[in-house]
């Protein structure tokens, strides 16, 4: 008898804590592995553009039937209604986002990317006060760590784009080092950049992102019309934008690997294992995983691409994960804090996690 109930405790354990553990360290390495795979492409000749748009086709395709199978409500938005129009307006949000994301890692280092993704949170606070959606209260302790949380994470944003410092770990190489130099300190800083843009636009998708749930709380259909617009939107524009349309015809080998692991796993089923983690353990467990990303990533880029580790990669990591726990903790203690239900809003954060969608918009 006794020895069930501790088969029954253990089995408990597993389901409530080592499963969405699991489940969690396993999508942050997906998507970091999915920002590599397009780097090591991109070094093949995989044009960044037909990786967007492939990217986008594969999602769609692979949401179809989830749609159809676990949607709630059966009947799809107008074509004329508000509600599409926003999400269509989110489409648009989340192309330009992904351009911007793709066109940094390929002129940075995924490394860099995970890095500067932490700088969500404060982008997405800092926005919320202006459109009203987060409440300020100075003197509130929760306020004030918020707003010096958002402050650390783009000090040690600025950190990671603007010094590069000493090399800690990486392997030679036959390029001349003045060359190499050059090259990865321009490219390094327009990267930074880029990438910083990417985030921006996540959070402003993320406000968009509340408001069509708020009317229309269907996830996987939202998540399906999404990159169903997207897919048109990217059409005529990365068809314009790549020269050589024999590019788009992609052959076996890295470039398809690459367009094929991120539309059918990160883009699809990396959402709903972030879903199902909100909905069993909630948004600030989740969002402690993120800073993970740069771990993943430093040991990935080392393996698979030689990436080199630098001084200020580490220093403004650390900076901005610092500023990063801190808004999540004034962002916890708040929403413990709220005693009238009826003055509840959607904790953007909550939305945050559900995607990278950083990586995968």
């Amino acid at each position: 008898m006794a020895r069930g109930v501790e088969e029954e405790v253990a089995w408990i354990y597993i389901c409530r804590d080592a499963v969405p553990f699991t489940a969690m360290v396993a999508v942050e390495c997906v998507t970091v592995g999915s920002n590599t795979l397009f780097k090591a492409a991109t070094m093949r000749g995989l044009s960044f553009y037909v990786f967007v748009f492939y990217n986008y086709v594969v999602a769609t395709l692979v949401l179809l039937p989830l749609s159809l199978l676990f949607g709630r409500s059966r009947r799809l938005p107008s074509a004329k209604s508000p509600v599409f129009f926003k999400i269509f307006l989110l489409a648009l949000v989340g192309f330009m986002s992904v351009i911007a994301g793709c066109k940094g890692i390929e002129y940075s280092s995924p490394t860099l990317a995970s890095a500067i993704s932490n700088l969500t949170p404060a982008f997405t606070f800092t926005l919320a006060i202006i459109f009203r959606m987060e409440q300020v209260v100075l003197r509130s302790s929760a306020t004030q760590a918020k707003i010096i949380g958002t402050i650390v994470s783009m000090s040690g944003a600025l950190v990671v784009v603007l010094y590069k410092g000493l090399k800690i770990l990486g392997s030679s190489t036959t390029v001349s080092h003045d060359q190499h130099l050059t090259i990865s300190e321009s490219s390094w800083i327009i990267g930074g950049l880029l990438i910083a843009a990417q985030y921006l636009l996540v959070s402003v998708w993320l406000i968009l992102q509340t408001r069509v749930m708020e009317v229309y709380p269907e996830e996987i259909t939202v998540v399906f019309l999404y990159n169903l617009c997207a897919t048109l939107i990217s059409a005529p524009v990365c068809l314009f934008a790549t020269k050589d349309l024999s590019s788009f015809l992609l052959k076996p080998g890295l470039p398809l690997a690459s367009v094929m692991f991120s539309g059918g796993l990160v883009s699809s089923f990396g959402s709903v294992i972030h879903t199902w983690g909100l909905h069993l353990k909630g948004p600030v467990y989740i969002s402690l995983f993120k800073p993970l990303s740069i771990v993943i990533a430093v040991a990935m880029g080392a393996i698979f691409l030689g990436d080199a580790l630098y001084l200020g990669s580490v220093i403004g990591s650390v900076v901005l994960s610092l500023g990063f726990y801190t808004v999540i903790w004034g962002k916890s203690r708040e929403d413990l804090t709220r005693t009238v239900a009826g003055s509840e809003q959607l904790p953007l954060l909550l939305t945050h996690t559900i995607g990278d969608e950083a990586s995968s918009l």
